[in-house]
């Protein structure tokens, strides 16, 4: 029962707290800007207004664009909900695996570049292309990452991963270094952020995600924002999780466990939005031809992880 418990809050933690995150960058990058900037619950009101608003769909629009913006918040919100944040009892633990959420992902994003050129317009043909070109590169990265901390623990499923870093059993890591390099470019590019895109332009040049949702608006584009605020709560609560487990609460650990993990990953939270800030204030966005070196070099460090823990696992 208290894992079903743990699980629901969980689901609605993620969700909750996703707009939170995303106003928090903002209002870091502002002030390192020597901006004012908005307030960090701004996202909340923004949210509220595209709520009230209308949603006005264009006339060459099919199903497939009305359907997108829910099936893709779905598929985001299901693999935040298979994370673990504060704690491994949860409900669907057992089920939770890197590689499913690597494919739920790949629906959310499949599904958004579908959405972009049903409607026909050149915005979302460039947008959907780049998405795509993005996707092949980051999605065998996120794998390669994915088998790397296989080799260490013997099982993809988060929840196991952290029982195991927890229970003593893995030291200092070159190849866990690199496995967390890779992972943090892949988080980078999964969620638009510079040096890949810039989420709060819409220059045609600079343009990847956004481009594919311009024709969103009311509680569509609600949807669509949300997905995208979730998806960098997921990332920042992935990446805590397997290289820096430490408070998470474990099976037995009573309330006070419970207390100790909703503070670590608070704590956590904080340190990687701070630090995402920072990267995206002191580094330039790159050219899309560049997409491919920046995320090659992911899937370098990703590759060479896996080879390095199967040759020491070897000898």
């Amino acid at each position: 029962m208290n894992s079903v418990i743990w699980q629901l809050v969980q689901i609605v933690l993620v969700v909750a707290t996703a707009p939170l995150v995303t106003g928090y960058v903002r209002w870091v990058k502002a002030r390192l800007q020597g901006r004012r900037g908005p307030a960090p619950w701004q996202p909340y009101r923004d949210l509220y207004r595209l709520l009230q608003k209308e949603a006005i769909v264009a006339h060459s629009a099919s199903w497939i664009f009305r359907t997108a913006p829910y099936v893709t918040f779905a598929s985001v919100w299901l693999a935040a909900a298979m994370v673990p944040t504060f704690t491994t009892n949860m409900f669907l633990a057992p089920a939770a695996d890197l590689i499913a959420l690597v494919a739920l992902l790949a629906v959310g994003r499949f599904w958004t570049a579908l959405a972009g050129m049903d409607v026909g317009t050149a915005f979302g043909g460039l947008g959907a292309s780049r998405e795509m070109l993005i996707a092949s590169l980051a999605e065998p990265a996120m794998l390669m990452v994915s088998f790397s901390l296989s080799l260490v623990s013997g099982t993809t499923a988060p929840a196991q991963i952290v029982a195991f870093v927890l229970s003593g059993n893995v030291g200092i890591e070159v190849s866990l270094g690199l496995a967390m390099a890779a992972l943090v470019m892949v988080a980078i590019a999964e969620n638009g952020r510079i040096p890949i895109d810039n989420p709060a332009t819409h220059l045609e040049l600079t343009m990847v995600h956004e481009a594919m949702v311009l024709e969103y608006s009311g509680r569509h584009l609600a949807m669509i924002e949300v997905a995208a605020m979730v998806r960098l709560t997921l990332f920042i609560a992935l990446i805590g999780c397997l290289f820096a487990p430490w408070g998470m609460a474990q099976p037995g650990g009573g309330p006070v466990g419970i207390m100790v993990g909703m503070g670590a990953f608070v704590a956590k939270s904080f340190v990687l939005a701070t630090a995402l800030a920072w990267f995206e204030t002191a580094i330039a966005k790159m050219r899309v031809f560049r997409y491919a070196d920046f995320l090659g070099g992911a899937l370098l460090l990703g590759l060479l992880a896996t080879i390095f823990l199967y040759v020491s696992e070897a000898v």
